[in-house]
């Protein structure tokens, strides 16, 4: 997710149509080839462990991870949307959106992270 958002900020500042095709082409095989398949993965498997280990759900820090990896999810869904756009209107959107986008994705994995390294509101 991170180095496709940063393609999409290369493209979007992009002018030339053959260097645009050629990010039109790594956009492509990044989103279907390593995000999506990565994102299945992630969700099969966490769904995986909420099944083994369902009083996980109970606790605060699961809620708050599991809302950042819905809102991550979404952002793929998003650039899924934006990868589409940006063929028939390469500029649909600033290369400055495309940088502040960027940084979402990194935030989310940090708490995420965080969330399960930490456990905060876990009572000891």
């Amino acid at each position: 997710m991170l180095y496709l958002l940063r393609l999409f900020v290369y493209h979007a500042m992009e002018n030339e149509a053959v260097v645009r095709q050629r990010f039109e082409i790594m956009e492509r095989r990044l989103l279907k080839a390593i995000a999506t398949p990565s994102m299945i993965a992630t969700l099969v498997t966490g769904i995986a462990m909420l099944v083994m280990v369902p009083e996980w759900l109970k606790q605060p820090w699961m809620h708050v991870k599991l809302t950042c990896v819905f809102a991550l999810a979404g952002v793929h869904g998003m650039s899924a949307g934006w990868r589409k756009r940006l063929i028939t209107e390469p500029t649909f959107k600033s290369h400055k959106f495309f940088r502040v986008m960027n940084e979402v994705p990194t935030l989310l994995m940090v708490i995420i992270v965080i969330m399960v390294i930490v456990r905060p509101f876990v009572k000891q």
